[in-house]
């Protein structure tokens, strides 16, 4: 971070109040863990109060767009028809499927079934069938701000091995999500997720993790699920990111699917859960913006 204004400028943050009212202490704080060799977030990352508005309500659109898709899932759709409900239903609110035409991405939502890890593209030729685990991606554009947010689905009745699974992710999100605090670290949150699935008899995917959002689909920082307490960036107030561990059942390696470049598979066809949050670093806390 960089102190070149004056104090009896007016603040970087667009509040119209004086740099020494605002943002000066914050700043000065920010710096001093920096000479103390810590990894500082930079301020094209601190959103705003304007900004966080609209991040806010690009999530609710998010939220709500999954909780359409928990309305009508069940065996004998296909992927496909999942594809359809999201893009319809984002389209309805007047927003837009962040997914779509991402990279090349050719469809609006990721649907990753069973061993499928992340990024599994929807088919019309992939029927959901009981027994089978899915985690749906949603992803949305609500007036330039940008929200994400994943669930996992079970379909019919599903193995205790699935569905313990699943519980463990939804536990590893719970115990992360605590650790979310200002002047901590985004190591803090990924120890207690990296030993709690560990714990459990699970691992986690090391080479992909959660990331910044809100004024761009990814941002700073990469978020790790296997990092250590007191390393990675320091959080602070206006940092919004996403909570996603990728759990496995079996081991953590993966391998990605060169057919089509997206679908990441686990490399011994143990089931894989992921659950995903968007998270804001609050003054007192943290608020939590998509789920």
């Amino acid at each position: 971070m960089d102190n070149k204004l004056g104090r009896n400028d007016l603040c970087w943050c667009g509040s119209q109040n004086k740099y020494k009212k605002c943002h000066a202490e914050f700043d000065d704080r920010i710096e001093f863990y920096k000479t103390h060799g810590h990894i500082v977030p930079p301020k094209n990352i601190i959103k705003i109060p304007e900004q966080i508005a609209g991040i806010r309500e690009s999530g609710k659109i998010n939220t709500a767009v999954l909780d359409y898709i928990a309305e009508h899932i069940q065996a004998g759709i296909t992927t496909e028809d999942i594809n359809q409900l999201v893009y319809k239903k984002t389209i309805e609110f007047g927003a837009i499927p962040a997914q779509l035409g991402y990279e090349g991405f050719p469809k609006s939502v990721c649907t990753s079934i069973n061993e499928q890890v992340c990024h599994g593209i929807p088919s019309k030729d992939i029927i959901l069938k009981s027994g089978d685990i899915i985690n749906i991606d949603v992803s949305t554009i609500y007036q330039g701000y940008f929200s994400d947010s994943s669930r996992m689905f079970c379909i019919g009745d599903i193995c205790e091995k699935k569905r313990s699974l699943i519980r463990v992710v939804r536990e590893c999100i719970e115990l992360g999500l605590r650790q979310v605090k200002p002047w901590g670290f985004l190591g803090d949150m990924g120890q207690v997720i990296h030993e709690h699935a560990m714990k459990n008899g699970y691992s986690v995917v090391k080479e992909i993790g959660g990331h910044g959002i809100g004024l761009a689909f990814h941002e700073e920082p990469w978020v790790s699920y296997v990092s250590k307490k007191k390393t990675e960036m320091l959080m602070v107030p206006g940092m919004i990111f996403t909570i996603e561990p990728m759990i496995n059942a079996g081991t953590d390696e993966i391998f990605l699917d060169k057919r089509n470049g997206w679908t990441t598979y686990t490399a011994d066809g143990q089931p894989s859960a992921q659950e995903e949050i968007m998270v804001l670093v609050t003054s007192d806390g943290h608020e939590v913006l998509a789920y």
